[in-house]
C-alpha cells in the first residue's frame, strides 16, 4: 500500500480540486488561490521543524503527513505529480548532493 500511497494521494487530490469549496478542504485550497496554499505549506514545515526538535516520535510523524500532504497540493495547484519529483529525485541518485547543486543552472525558484 505505501508504494503507490503518493500517487492515490494525488489523484484524490486531482479530483477534489473541482469540488465545491464548501465540501472539500483541498477545493477550498484551490479556491482561494496559489498564495492561501503557499502559506499552509510554510505553516505546516514550521509545525514539523518544530516537532522535529522535540521527543514525541508520533508528532513529527503526523507533523510531516501534514506537510507532504499540502505539498501534494502545491504541486496540483502548478500542475505538476509526485511523479514529476521522483523522476528528479531518480535523476540525482547517485549524484554528490555538492556537485548536483553546482550543475543546476537556474535557481529553480518561481517569483508568481
Amino acid at each position: 500500500m505505501s508504494e503507490d500511497i503518493l500517487q492515490r494521494l494525488a489523484e484524490v487530490i486531482e479530483a477534489r480540486r473541482g469540488a465545491d469549496p464548501e465540501q472539500s478542504y483541498v477545493a477550498s485550497l484551490h479556491h482561494r488561490g496559489l498564495d492561501v496554499i503557499l502559506k499552509k505549506l510554510g505553516e505546516e514545515a514550521t509545525e514539523a521543524v518544530i516537532a522535529a526538535k522535540n521527543p514525541d516520535r508520533d508528532v513529527l510523524v503526523k507533523e510531516m503527513a501534514d506537510l507532504w500532504f499540502h505539498a501534494l497540493v502545491v504541486l496540483s495547484a502548478c500542475g505538476l505529480s509526485p511523479d514529476d519529483v521522483l523522476d528528479e529525485l531518480a535523476r540525482r541518485f547517485g549524484l554528490s548532493g555538492v556537485a548536483e547543486k553546482a550543475a543546476r543552472t537556474t535557481p529553480g525558484i518561481r517569483s508568481d
